[in-house]
Protein backbone atom coordinates (compact mmCIF):
# COMPACT_ATOMS: atom_id res chain seq x y z
CA UNK A 1 0.00 0.00 0.00
CA UNK A 2 1.11 3.59 -0.56
CA UNK A 3 1.12 6.47 1.86
CA UNK A 4 -1.49 9.20 1.33
CA UNK A 5 -1.00 11.34 -1.72
CA UNK A 6 0.40 14.84 -1.49
CA UNK A 7 -1.74 17.81 -2.43
CA UNK A 8 -0.81 17.64 -6.12
CA UNK A 9 -1.18 13.87 -6.48
CA UNK A 10 2.40 12.84 -5.71
CA UNK A 11 2.64 9.65 -3.70
CA UNK A 12 5.25 7.84 -1.70
CA UNK A 13 5.35 4.21 -2.75
CA UNK A 14 6.88 2.50 0.27
CA UNK A 15 4.56 0.52 2.56
CA UNK A 16 4.59 2.55 5.76
CA UNK A 17 5.33 0.64 8.97
CA UNK A 18 6.51 -2.48 7.15
CA UNK A 19 9.77 -4.37 6.86
CA UNK A 20 11.67 -5.17 3.69
CA UNK A 21 12.96 -8.74 3.64
CA UNK A 22 15.93 -9.22 1.33
CA UNK A 23 17.32 -12.57 0.22
CA UNK A 24 20.82 -11.53 -0.72
CA UNK A 25 23.80 -13.10 -2.40
CA UNK A 26 22.90 -12.55 -6.03
CA UNK A 27 24.25 -9.91 -8.45
CA UNK A 28 21.97 -7.04 -9.38
CA UNK A 29 21.37 -6.86 -13.12
CA UNK A 30 19.08 -4.51 -14.98
CA UNK A 31 18.01 -0.93 -15.60
CA UNK A 32 16.78 1.80 -13.27
CA UNK A 33 15.65 5.31 -14.19
CA UNK A 34 16.84 8.24 -12.08
CA UNK A 35 15.16 11.65 -12.22
CA UNK A 36 15.76 15.06 -10.65
CA UNK A 37 18.15 15.59 -7.75
CA UNK A 38 16.55 15.62 -4.30
CA UNK A 39 19.04 18.26 -3.18
CA UNK A 40 17.95 20.59 -5.99
CA UNK A 41 14.28 19.97 -6.69
CA UNK A 42 12.98 21.04 -3.29
CA UNK A 43 15.02 24.29 -3.44
CA UNK A 44 13.77 25.08 -6.95
CA UNK A 45 10.23 24.61 -5.65
CA UNK A 46 10.90 27.15 -2.89
CA UNK A 47 12.29 29.57 -5.49
CA UNK A 48 8.87 29.59 -7.17
CA UNK A 49 7.67 31.71 -4.21
CA UNK A 50 9.82 34.57 -5.49
CA UNK A 51 8.13 34.84 -8.87
CA UNK A 52 5.05 36.79 -9.81
CA UNK A 53 3.99 34.30 -12.48
CA UNK A 54 3.75 30.47 -12.46
CA UNK A 55 6.86 28.28 -12.60
CA UNK A 56 7.23 24.91 -14.31
CA UNK A 57 9.67 22.31 -12.96
CA UNK A 58 10.36 19.16 -14.97
CA UNK A 59 12.04 15.83 -14.23
CA UNK A 60 10.61 15.85 -10.69
CA UNK A 61 10.94 12.55 -8.79
CA UNK A 62 8.17 11.08 -6.64
CA UNK A 63 9.90 11.33 -3.28
CA UNK A 64 8.64 12.37 0.13
CA UNK A 65 10.64 15.60 0.20
CA UNK A 66 8.73 16.78 -2.87
CA UNK A 67 5.45 15.89 -1.18
CA UNK A 68 6.47 17.87 1.94
CA UNK A 69 7.45 20.99 -0.02
CA UNK A 70 4.31 20.72 -2.15
CA UNK A 71 2.26 20.75 1.03
CA UNK A 72 4.20 23.67 2.50
CA UNK A 73 3.71 25.68 -0.67
CA UNK A 74 0.01 24.89 -0.55
CA UNK A 75 -0.21 26.11 3.05
CA UNK A 76 1.21 29.43 1.85
CA UNK A 77 -1.32 29.83 -0.94
CA UNK A 78 0.77 28.49 -3.84
CA UNK A 79 -1.35 26.44 -6.24
CA UNK A 80 0.65 23.32 -7.16
CA UNK A 81 -0.56 21.05 -9.96
CA UNK A 82 0.90 18.07 -11.81
CA UNK A 83 -0.20 18.22 -15.44
CA UNK A 84 2.09 15.38 -16.48
CA UNK A 85 4.32 12.74 -14.91
CA UNK A 86 7.38 14.43 -13.42
CA UNK A 87 6.09 17.96 -14.10
CA UNK A 88 5.00 20.48 -11.46
CA UNK A 89 3.34 23.84 -12.12
CA UNK A 90 3.52 26.26 -9.17
CA UNK A 91 1.39 29.43 -9.19
CA UNK A 92 2.41 31.89 -6.41
CA UNK A 93 -0.12 34.58 -7.28
CA UNK A 94 -1.99 34.31 -3.96
CA UNK A 95 0.85 33.81 -1.49
CA UNK A 96 -0.30 34.15 2.13
CA UNK A 97 0.86 33.44 5.65
CA UNK A 98 0.29 29.93 6.92
CA UNK A 99 -0.81 28.89 10.39
CA UNK A 100 2.12 27.90 12.59
CA UNK A 101 0.49 24.65 13.66
CA UNK A 102 -0.11 23.68 10.03
CA UNK A 103 3.54 24.32 9.10
CA UNK A 104 4.78 22.29 12.04
CA UNK A 105 2.42 19.40 11.38
CA UNK A 106 3.19 19.22 7.68
CA UNK A 107 6.95 19.77 7.81
CA UNK A 108 7.54 17.16 10.47
CA UNK A 109 11.31 16.74 10.81
CA UNK A 110 12.09 18.35 7.46
CA UNK A 111 14.57 21.22 7.43
CA UNK A 112 13.15 22.75 4.24
CA UNK A 113 11.09 25.48 6.02
CA UNK A 114 14.26 27.43 6.88
CA UNK A 115 14.70 28.17 3.16
CA UNK A 116 11.20 29.66 2.94
CA UNK A 117 12.30 32.60 5.10
CA UNK A 118 13.89 34.92 2.54
CA UNK A 119 11.19 34.44 -0.12
CA UNK A 120 8.35 34.83 2.41
CA UNK A 121 9.84 37.96 3.95
CA UNK A 122 10.10 39.43 0.45
CA UNK A 123 6.51 38.49 -0.38
CA UNK A 124 4.74 38.91 2.98
CA UNK A 125 7.07 40.79 5.28
CA UNK A 126 7.45 37.89 7.71
CA UNK A 127 8.06 34.16 8.00
CA UNK A 128 7.81 31.53 10.71
CA UNK A 129 9.70 28.26 10.91
CA UNK A 130 9.05 25.47 13.41
CA UNK A 131 11.79 23.71 15.34
CA UNK A 132 13.75 21.78 12.75
CA UNK A 133 14.82 18.16 12.50
CA UNK A 134 16.86 16.47 9.77
CA UNK A 135 19.10 13.44 9.39
CA UNK A 136 21.20 13.16 12.53
CA UNK A 137 24.57 12.74 10.92
CA UNK A 138 26.08 15.80 12.54
CA UNK A 139 25.02 18.96 14.30
CA UNK A 140 23.93 20.60 11.02
CA UNK A 141 23.16 23.84 12.90
CA UNK A 142 20.81 26.45 11.47
CA UNK A 143 22.90 29.28 12.91
CA UNK A 144 24.45 29.80 9.44
CA UNK A 145 20.95 30.47 8.12
CA UNK A 146 19.93 32.79 10.93
CA UNK A 147 23.19 34.73 10.78
CA UNK A 148 22.74 35.15 7.04
CA UNK A 149 19.21 36.49 7.47
CA UNK A 150 20.36 38.93 10.17
CA UNK A 151 23.05 40.28 7.85
CA UNK A 152 20.34 41.05 5.31
CA UNK A 153 18.58 43.12 7.99
CA UNK A 154 16.11 40.52 9.22
CA UNK A 155 14.99 40.42 12.86
CA UNK A 156 15.04 36.91 14.31
CA UNK A 157 12.72 36.28 17.27
CA UNK A 158 12.68 32.97 19.08
CA UNK A 159 9.10 32.00 19.90
CA UNK A 160 7.50 28.98 21.47
CA UNK A 161 7.74 26.18 18.94
CA UNK A 162 9.87 28.01 16.41
CA UNK A 163 11.37 31.23 15.08
CA UNK A 164 9.68 34.34 13.61
CA UNK A 165 11.58 36.30 10.94
CA UNK A 166 10.67 39.88 10.04
CA UNK A 167 12.35 42.78 8.21
CA UNK A 168 10.80 46.12 9.26
CA UNK A 169 13.10 48.06 6.94
CA UNK A 170 13.18 45.46 4.15
CA UNK A 171 15.99 43.11 3.22
CA UNK A 172 19.18 44.76 1.99
CA UNK A 173 22.22 43.42 0.16
CA UNK A 174 25.27 42.64 2.25
CA UNK A 175 28.71 41.02 2.28
CA UNK A 176 28.93 37.55 3.79
CA UNK A 177 31.94 35.35 4.47
CA UNK A 178 31.05 31.75 5.23
CA UNK A 179 33.48 29.93 7.57
CA UNK A 180 32.70 26.75 5.62
CA UNK A 181 31.15 26.33 2.14
CA UNK A 182 27.77 25.27 3.48
CA UNK A 183 25.29 24.23 0.82
CA UNK A 184 22.29 25.25 2.91
CA UNK A 185 23.70 28.66 3.79
CA UNK A 186 24.60 29.31 0.15
CA UNK A 187 21.04 28.44 -0.87
CA UNK A 188 19.73 30.79 1.82
CA UNK A 189 21.86 33.65 0.49
CA UNK A 190 20.75 33.07 -3.10
CA UNK A 191 17.04 32.87 -2.25
CA UNK A 192 17.30 36.01 -0.12
CA UNK A 193 19.73 38.16 -2.12
CA UNK A 194 17.98 38.05 -5.50
CA UNK A 195 15.25 40.46 -4.35
CA UNK A 196 17.19 42.28 -1.62
CA UNK A 197 17.92 45.94 -2.24
CA UNK A 198 21.45 46.55 -3.54
CA UNK A 199 24.40 44.19 -3.98
CA UNK A 200 25.30 41.01 -2.13
CA UNK A 201 28.72 39.37 -2.12
CA UNK A 202 29.08 35.85 -0.73
CA UNK A 203 32.60 34.53 -0.13
CA UNK A 204 33.31 30.90 0.66
CA UNK A 205 30.18 29.77 -1.16
CA UNK A 206 29.30 26.18 -1.97
CA UNK A 207 29.48 25.49 -5.71
CA UNK A 208 27.90 22.03 -5.97
CA UNK A 209 26.10 21.22 -9.24
CA UNK A 210 22.78 21.56 -7.42
CA UNK A 211 23.76 25.10 -6.38
CA UNK A 212 24.63 26.05 -9.94
CA UNK A 213 21.33 24.60 -11.16
CA UNK A 214 19.55 26.80 -8.60
CA UNK A 215 21.52 29.79 -9.92
CA UNK A 216 20.31 28.86 -13.42
CA UNK A 217 16.71 28.79 -12.21
CA UNK A 218 17.01 32.19 -10.52
CA UNK A 219 18.67 33.67 -13.61
CA UNK A 220 15.74 32.44 -15.71
CA UNK A 221 13.48 34.30 -13.27
CA UNK A 222 15.31 37.56 -13.91
CA UNK A 223 18.01 37.52 -11.23
CA UNK A 224 21.52 38.88 -11.84
CA UNK A 225 24.06 36.43 -10.37
CA UNK A 226 27.76 35.91 -11.03
CA UNK A 227 29.82 32.96 -9.80
CA UNK A 228 33.61 33.36 -9.64
CA UNK A 229 36.23 30.61 -9.55
CA UNK A 230 37.29 31.58 -6.01
CA UNK A 231 33.91 30.55 -4.52
CA UNK A 232 32.58 34.10 -4.59
CA UNK A 233 28.99 34.70 -5.66
CA UNK A 234 27.81 38.22 -6.46
CA UNK A 235 24.14 39.10 -6.67
CA UNK A 236 22.57 42.35 -7.85
CA UNK A 237 19.13 42.55 -6.29
CA UNK A 238 16.14 43.16 -8.54
CA UNK A 239 12.68 44.43 -7.66
CA UNK A 240 10.64 41.76 -9.41
CA UNK A 241 11.08 38.17 -10.58
CA UNK A 242 8.96 36.07 -12.90
CA UNK A 243 8.33 32.34 -13.04
CA UNK A 244 10.68 29.83 -14.68
CA UNK A 245 10.54 26.73 -16.88
CA UNK A 246 13.36 24.35 -15.98
CA UNK A 247 14.38 20.69 -16.15
CA UNK A 248 16.11 19.46 -12.99
CA UNK A 249 19.54 17.89 -13.21
CA UNK A 250 19.72 14.16 -12.50
CA UNK A 251 20.29 12.99 -8.93
CA UNK A 252 24.00 12.17 -8.72
CA UNK A 253 23.62 10.62 -5.25
CA UNK A 254 21.06 8.06 -6.34
CA UNK A 255 23.13 7.34 -9.44
CA UNK A 256 26.21 6.57 -7.33
CA UNK A 257 24.15 4.47 -4.91
CA UNK A 258 23.05 2.10 -7.67
CA UNK A 259 26.61 2.03 -9.02
CA UNK A 260 27.87 0.89 -5.60
CA UNK A 261 25.19 -1.80 -5.53
CA UNK A 262 26.67 -3.13 -8.79
CA UNK A 263 30.16 -3.13 -7.23
CA UNK A 264 29.16 -4.80 -3.97
CA UNK A 265 27.11 -7.58 -5.59
CA UNK A 266 29.36 -8.14 -8.64
CA UNK A 267 26.55 -7.13 -10.93
CA UNK A 268 25.69 -4.42 -13.43
CA UNK A 269 23.21 -1.54 -13.47
CA UNK A 270 22.27 0.79 -16.31
CA UNK A 271 21.20 4.11 -14.74
CA UNK A 272 18.91 5.74 -17.28
CA UNK A 273 19.05 9.53 -17.07
CA UNK A 274 22.51 9.68 -15.44
CA UNK A 275 24.88 12.26 -16.90
CA UNK A 276 28.66 12.40 -16.79
CA UNK A 277 29.69 16.00 -15.89
CA UNK A 278 28.51 16.04 -12.26
CA UNK A 279 29.67 12.42 -11.76
CA UNK A 280 33.30 12.81 -12.89
CA UNK A 281 34.87 12.62 -9.41
CA UNK A 282 32.81 9.56 -8.54
CA UNK A 283 33.57 7.89 -11.87
CA UNK A 284 37.32 8.26 -11.26
CA UNK A 285 37.01 6.56 -7.87
CA UNK A 286 34.71 3.88 -9.30
CA UNK A 287 37.38 3.05 -11.89
CA UNK A 288 40.20 3.07 -9.31
CA UNK A 289 38.34 0.51 -7.21
CA UNK A 290 38.12 -1.68 -10.28
CA UNK A 291 34.66 -0.90 -11.57
CA UNK A 292 33.88 -0.34 -15.23
CA UNK A 293 31.38 2.03 -16.83
CA UNK A 294 30.07 3.14 -20.21
CA UNK A 295 28.61 6.60 -20.80
CA UNK A 296 25.84 6.95 -23.40
CA UNK A 297 23.35 9.64 -24.35
CA UNK A 298 20.69 7.76 -22.38
CA UNK A 299 22.64 7.15 -19.18
CA UNK A 300 25.60 5.32 -17.61
CA UNK A 301 26.12 1.57 -17.32
CA UNK A 302 28.05 0.51 -14.21
CA UNK A 303 29.67 -2.93 -14.07
CA UNK A 304 31.66 -4.84 -11.51
CA UNK A 305 34.70 -6.69 -12.89
CA UNK A 306 35.18 -10.42 -12.67
CA UNK A 307 38.37 -9.89 -10.63
CA UNK A 308 38.57 -8.65 -7.05
CA UNK A 309 38.03 -5.01 -6.20
CA UNK A 310 41.01 -2.86 -5.26
CA UNK A 311 41.28 -0.98 -1.93
CA UNK A 312 41.93 2.75 -1.85
CA UNK A 313 42.42 5.77 0.39
CA UNK A 314 39.75 8.44 0.05
CA UNK A 315 38.72 11.76 1.57
CA UNK A 316 35.29 13.31 1.23
CA UNK A 317 35.13 17.01 0.46
CA UNK A 318 32.91 19.75 -0.87
CA UNK A 319 32.51 19.95 -4.64
CA UNK A 320 34.49 19.22 -6.76
CA UNK A 321 35.78 16.70 -4.20
CA UNK A 322 34.30 13.30 -3.45
CA UNK A 323 30.78 13.90 -2.20
CA UNK A 324 30.00 12.91 1.38
CA UNK A 325 26.71 11.29 0.27
CA UNK A 326 28.67 8.93 -2.00
CA UNK A 327 30.76 7.71 0.91
CA UNK A 328 28.30 5.41 2.67
CA UNK A 329 27.33 3.07 -0.19
CA UNK A 330 30.97 3.03 -1.31
CA UNK A 331 32.06 1.86 2.16
CA UNK A 332 29.79 -1.16 1.71
CA UNK A 333 31.41 -1.93 -1.64
CA UNK A 334 34.88 -1.53 -0.10
CA UNK A 335 34.12 -4.39 2.31
CA UNK A 336 34.55 -6.57 -0.80
CA UNK A 337 37.89 -5.02 -1.86
CA UNK A 338 41.06 -7.05 -1.48
CA UNK A 339 43.00 -5.17 1.22
CA UNK A 340 42.76 -2.18 3.55
CA UNK A 341 40.80 0.92 2.51
CA UNK A 342 40.85 4.24 4.36
CA UNK A 343 37.99 6.75 4.23
CA UNK A 344 38.39 10.17 5.86
CA UNK A 345 35.09 12.05 6.29
CA UNK A 346 35.64 15.83 6.34
CA UNK A 347 32.11 17.15 5.72
CA UNK A 348 29.91 15.63 8.47
CA UNK A 349 31.43 14.69 11.77
CA UNK A 350 29.21 11.73 12.69
CA UNK A 351 28.61 9.93 9.43
CA UNK A 352 30.16 6.57 10.32
CA UNK A 353 27.48 5.54 12.80
CA UNK A 354 25.98 3.28 10.16
CA UNK A 355 29.07 1.04 10.18
CA UNK A 356 28.04 -0.58 13.47
CA UNK A 357 25.26 -2.51 11.76
CA UNK A 358 27.64 -3.49 8.95
CA UNK A 359 29.89 -5.00 11.62
CA UNK A 360 26.96 -7.13 12.70
CA UNK A 361 26.78 -8.43 9.13
CA UNK A 362 30.44 -9.48 9.18
CA UNK A 363 32.20 -6.36 7.89
CA UNK A 364 35.57 -5.48 9.44
CA UNK A 365 35.43 -1.70 9.92
CA UNK A 366 37.25 0.33 12.54
CA UNK A 367 36.42 4.01 13.10
CA UNK A 368 38.86 6.55 14.52
CA UNK A 369 38.90 10.06 15.95
CA UNK A 370 42.16 10.84 14.15
CA UNK A 371 42.35 12.33 10.66
CA UNK A 372 43.54 9.42 8.54
CA UNK A 373 43.60 11.50 5.38
CA UNK A 374 46.48 13.31 3.74
CA UNK A 375 45.67 16.59 5.50
CA UNK A 376 44.11 17.35 8.90
CA UNK A 377 40.46 18.43 8.71
CA UNK A 378 38.33 20.67 10.92
CA UNK A 379 37.28 17.66 13.04
CA UNK A 380 40.86 16.78 13.98
CA UNK A 381 41.51 16.83 17.74
CA UNK A 382 37.80 16.55 18.53
CA UNK A 383 35.94 13.47 19.75
CA UNK A 384 34.26 12.72 16.44
CA UNK A 385 34.96 9.33 14.89
CA UNK A 386 35.34 10.62 11.37
CA UNK A 387 37.84 8.20 9.81
CA UNK A 388 37.28 4.56 8.92
CA UNK A 389 39.54 1.63 8.03
CA UNK A 390 37.80 -1.11 6.04
CA UNK A 391 39.46 -4.53 5.76
CA UNK A 392 38.36 -6.83 2.98
CA UNK A 393 37.18 -8.86 1.40
CA UNK A 394 34.65 -10.11 3.95
CA UNK A 395 31.65 -12.36 3.44
CA UNK A 396 28.62 -10.40 4.56
CA UNK A 397 25.73 -12.29 6.12
CA UNK A 398 22.09 -11.31 6.46
CA UNK A 399 20.90 -9.62 9.63
CA UNK A 400 18.07 -7.57 11.17
CA UNK A 401 18.74 -3.88 10.59
CA UNK A 402 17.08 -0.56 11.49
CA UNK A 403 17.52 2.29 9.00
CA UNK A 404 19.45 5.12 10.74
CA UNK A 405 19.09 7.88 8.11
CA UNK A 406 18.44 8.37 4.41
CA UNK A 407 21.88 7.58 2.96
CA UNK A 408 22.87 5.09 5.62
CA UNK A 409 19.57 3.32 5.01
CA UNK A 410 20.22 2.82 1.32
CA UNK A 411 23.71 1.60 2.18
CA UNK A 412 22.12 -1.08 4.36
CA UNK A 413 20.09 -2.16 1.34
CA UNK A 414 23.33 -2.48 -0.65
CA UNK A 415 24.81 -4.59 2.15
CA UNK A 416 21.67 -6.75 2.32
CA UNK A 417 21.84 -7.37 -1.44
CA UNK A 418 25.48 -8.42 -1.16
CA UNK A 419 25.03 -10.57 1.95
CA UNK A 420 24.41 -14.29 2.05
CA UNK A 421 21.09 -15.15 3.66
CA UNK A 422 18.09 -13.11 4.70
CA UNK A 423 18.12 -9.51 5.97
CA UNK A 424 15.10 -7.79 7.48
CA UNK A 425 15.30 -4.01 7.21
CA UNK A 426 13.05 -1.90 9.45
CA UNK A 427 12.36 1.82 9.05
CA UNK A 428 12.60 1.36 5.31
CA UNK A 429 10.08 4.15 4.64
CA UNK A 430 12.74 6.73 5.57
CA UNK A 431 14.61 5.91 2.36
CA UNK A 432 11.64 7.19 0.39
CA UNK A 433 12.71 10.75 1.23
CA UNK A 434 15.30 10.65 -1.52
CA UNK A 435 15.00 7.46 -3.58
CA UNK A 436 12.09 7.32 -5.97
CA UNK A 437 10.23 3.98 -6.10
CA UNK A 438 13.33 2.21 -4.86
CA UNK A 439 11.43 -0.99 -4.00
CA UNK A 440 10.25 -1.28 -7.60
CA UNK A 441 13.79 -0.61 -8.80
CA UNK A 442 15.18 -3.36 -6.58
CA UNK A 443 12.77 -5.81 -8.19
CA UNK A 444 13.71 -4.53 -11.66
CA UNK A 445 17.34 -5.42 -10.86
CA UNK A 446 16.38 -9.00 -10.00
CA UNK A 447 16.58 -8.59 -6.23
CA UNK A 448 14.63 -11.10 -4.14
CA UNK A 449 12.64 -8.79 -1.84
CA UNK A 450 9.35 -9.02 0.03
CA UNK A 451 7.31 -6.97 2.50
CA UNK A 452 6.28 -8.16 5.94
CA UNK A 453 4.34 -6.38 8.67
CA UNK A 454 6.19 -4.88 11.62
CA UNK A 455 3.62 -6.50 13.91
CA UNK A 456 5.08 -9.91 13.06
CA UNK A 457 8.75 -8.87 13.24
CA UNK A 458 10.52 -8.34 16.58
CA UNK A 459 12.51 -5.11 16.84
CA UNK A 460 16.16 -5.33 15.91
CA UNK A 461 18.19 -5.32 19.09
CA UNK A 462 20.92 -2.84 19.83
CA UNK A 463 20.23 -0.53 16.94
CA UNK A 464 18.29 2.68 17.45
CA UNK A 465 17.22 4.65 14.38
CA UNK A 466 17.89 8.37 14.20
CA UNK A 467 15.20 10.76 13.05
CA UNK A 468 15.19 11.88 9.44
Amino acid sequence: MAAPAGCCGLEVHVPMGEVLTVQGGRPVDGTVAVRGAKNFVSKAMVAALLGETPSVLRNVPEIRDVTVVTGLLGLHGVDVTQPDDGVLVMDPTDVESAHVADIDAHAGASRIPILFCGPLVHRLGEAFIPDLGGCRIGDRPINYHLDVLRQFGAVVDKREGGIRITAPDGLRGTRIDLPYPSVGATEQVLLTAVRAEGFTELRGAATEPEILDLVAVLQKMGAIIGVDTDRTIRVEGVERLRGYDHRALTDRIETASWACAALATRGQVFVRGATQPEMMTFLNVFRKVGGEFDVTDEGIRFRSPGSRLRPLALETDVHPGFMTDWQQPLVVALTQADGLSIVHETVYENRFGFTKALGGMGARIQVYRECLGSTPCRFGGAQFRHSAAISGPTALRGDDIVVPDLRGGFSYLVAALAATGVSRVQGIELIDRGYERFAEKLEALGADVDWTSTSSVPPARGRVPAHV
